[in-house]
């Protein structure tokens, strides 16, 4: 069975950093492509950025772009979100997912596994 746990979030205030991590228990890590998403209060989930199976290829959502970074470490079965310069609009609960594939995708629905989520609130 494959359990995906998130840690790392926090209150901060705007332009601060935090990195959050999820750790993969379970199934064939390297296997799987990564993704984080986010979700505001009466909001849809947004994709923020996903890194393959291999993390030669990485893309952000639009939102994110310059500020956050994805990595993986294959031998910690884990991945990473590395978030600077953040804004009060960054706040939500961060999801992390698991995705059997070549390729990434922004769409949540070729997401197999997922994380319990972490809050991140943003102070301005």
């Amino acid at each position: 069975q494959v359990q995906l746990v998130e840690s790392g979030g926090g209150s901060v205030q705007a332009g601060g950093s935090l990195r959050l991590a999820c750790v993969v228990s379970g199934g064939t890590f390297t296997a799987y492509a990564m993704g984080w998403f986010r979700q505001a209060p009466g909001k849809e989930r947004e994709f923020i950025g996903a890194i393959s199976w291999s993390g030669s290829s990485r893309d952000y959502g639009d939102s994110v772009k310059g500020r956050f970074t994805i990595s993986r470490d294959d031998a910690k079965r884990a991945a990473y979100l590395e978030m600077n310069s953040l804004k009060p609009e960054d706040t939500g609960v961060y999801y992390c997912a698991a995705e059997m594939g070549f390729s990434i995708t922004r769409d949540r629905e070729r997401y197999e596994y997922w994380g319990q989520g972490t809050q991140v609130t943003v102070s301005a």
